[in-house]
């Protein structure tokens, strides 16, 4: 019997099930790993390991932990939101409560969640004609939980008031906005299709709204505010039903709106999710990259200037993905799936390397015939190509435009040197550098000794070399020598890591390595005793306790002994 819920999904949930649901994992030995989702990196530093059954980042970022850590982690969340999410993966029905648990965020949660079946529950009448009109089948309807605002000023309020939730929640939920003339709650949507925006838990955390018999000076579509549950620039619309299908066909199709995205996936184009109004993000992106690392954008693409979406595309290529532009013939993804689904898989399987695209926009709108035109096809495309890091593939593009504009390969590349580049900012600096001292590596180092060759422990080991917060983890060690024992809690995640580390490492000679780190750690001890006397002498020099310095001076040189080793 398990002592605690807690217990009872760690023995039904696998970290490396748990993990992969988010990432693309690789088996290394005993290991699995991948590149860390934490922080930007182009070599794997991330391992799991399924025996312990934890995680860890040996890279910049240096996080570790079990399934709760990461869940907490990659969705951005409290622990009993994580537990929430582990517990219905595993079927584990939390009966009992801490009330600590129910957090301001579990009551949005429910709040959204009555709000989108409230909003499902008043769709008919022409606002499912609409939507049958457009094609959304009645079995999209109900994936998507689409749904409708009725036109009251307070219906949805009225109705979650009664359900036990504030005006103050609701509001918090982006779901109702106070008047600042009265004072009163009204409904933020009104007279719109409902869309919800789904977590990748498949909770819905926010809405988008669609004009419905609204009047000409209204927007045609209005957002959920960002708040404690939504984040625009993390979400992305539709990733919750098309992950899977991502890893699968090891693509990435992103598309500009809630329909494109609905049409595209009924349409049999699966792995497909839309940025829905807002621009693409390095937080969309990190999310993406766990996904493929293979980029398909089906919207408007725009070359010259500095638009979001040319941004949101340098920071894709910045970040390693392969871009691909999906060439519509003039019709939104949506048109195109309802008018001929067969087409829209045809221009996918035909999408442009995205020099490709910029080479047939540039030279699209100027006349390379003219010195004007040549001018300005290489004012655009020059940026671009700078930006390639492959010099190979550099050259390539560089002989190409060349060609195109009928001058030499060593005008264009003069001209290159001179064009500007501008790198994007790839992401705010989130994780934590790794700042340990010497004397923490080298003590660090002799605990994976430790671990990976138990009979080096019985060397004798003076603890009072390592420093305090090894101490403890060093004394366990030495004690216990099987790879099953338990340790105490407040050192569990660095004896975890420990565990991982030693699978990375790899020794010559494990018993001179051991030896030699002593002999370096104990050197460090010395000296820092050594300088401690220092201190000392000099404070009874200033004092002119002359019989205390030359105590401290034969102390000194006792110190020194141990340095001639």
């Amino acid at each position: 019997m398990m002592n605690s819920p807690i217990e009872e999904i760690k023995s039904k949930l696998d970290v490396v099930e748990v993990v992969g649901s988010y990432i693309k994992l690789q088996k290394a030995g005993v290991n699995y790993r991948a590149c860390c989702p934490f922080h930007n990196e182009k070599k794997p530093s991330f391992f799991v390991n399924p025996a312990r059954q934890i995680w860890h980042c040996f890279g910049q970022c240096g996080e570790g932990g079990d399934i709760f850590k990461f869940v907490m982690k990659v969705e951005g969340v409290e622990f009993g939101d994580a537990l929430r999410i582990l517990a219905q993966k595993a079927g584990v029905e939390l009966k009992r409560e801490d009330p600590k648990l129910v957090s301001e965020r579990k009551r949005l949660y429910e709040t959204a969640e009555l709000a989108c079946s409230f909003y499902q529950k008043q769709l008919s009448g022409g606002p499912a004609e609409y939507l049958k009109k457009r094609g959304v089948s009645e079995e999209s309807i109900q994936k998507w939980r689409i749904g409708y605002s009725p036109e009251n000023w307070d219906s949805l309020t009225s109705f979650l008031k009664t359900r036990g939730y504030s005006e103050s929640e609701i509001e918090k939920a982006g779901l109702c906005i106070k008047s600042q003339k009265t004072g009163r709650y009204f409904d933020r949507f009104r007279s719109r299709i409902m869309f919800p925006i789904f977590n990748i838990n498949s909770d819905p955390v926010a809405f988008g709204g669609r004009v419905f018999n609204g009047k000409d000076d209204e927007a045609k579509y209005i957002n959920s505010p960002a708040g404690i549950l939504y984040d625009k620039s993390s979400i992305l619309y539709g990733l919750n039903f098309s992950g899977r299908e991502m890893r699968k066909e090891n693509a990435c199709i992103l598309v500009e709106g809630y329909m494109d995205a609905i049409m595209a996936s009924q349409s049999g184009v699966k792995n497909v999710a839309a940025v829905s109004g807002t621009a693409l993000t390095i937080n969309h992106l990190r999310v993406l990259k766990r996904y493929s690392e293979n980029l398909y954008t089906a919207f408007d693409m725009d070359l010259a200037g500095d638009s979001a979406t040319r941004r949101g595309v340098d920071l894709a290529q910045a970040e390693g993905f392969d871009i691909k532009v999906v060439m519509m013939p003039g019709k939104d993804p949506a048109d195109v799936a309802l008018e001929n689904p067969a087409l829209l898989k045809d221009l996918i399987s035909q999408a442009k390397s995205i020099y490709d695209f910029y080479f047939s926009s540039a030279f699209s709108k100027f006349d390379k015939n003219t010195v004007e035109g040549k001018k300005e096809i290489s004012k655009q495309l020059l940026p671009a190509i700078k930006k390639i890091p492959n010099k190979i593939e550099q050259a390539i593009w560089i002989k190409g435009l060349a060609s195109a504009l009928g001058v030499g390969e060593e005008y264009v590349s003069a001209e290159l040197e001179k064009a500007p580049i501008e790198q994007p900012k790839i992401r705010e600096e989130e994780s934590k550098p790794l700042n340990l001292t010497r004397k923490e590596l080298l003590g660090e180092r002799i605990a994976v000794l430790a671990l990976k060759y138990p009979e080096l422990c019985d060397i004798s080991l003076d603890l009072r070399y390592f420093s305090l917060s090894q101490v403890k983890i060093m004394d366990y060690l030495i004690k216990n020598k099987k790879e099953d024992f338990q340790c105490p809690e407040d050192i569990k995640e660095k004896i975890d890591f420990l565990w991982l580390k030693k699978d990375q490492e790899n020794f010559e000679n494990p018993k001179e390595e051991f030896s030699e780190c002593l002999k370096q750690l104990k050197l460090i001890f010395v000296r820092e005793k050594m300088d401690s006397i220092s201190k000392e002498i000099r404070t009874a020099e200033e004092e002119k306790d002359m019989q205390k310095v030359q105590e401290l001076i034969s102390k000194f040189n006792q110190e020194i002994k141990f340095l001639e080793i």
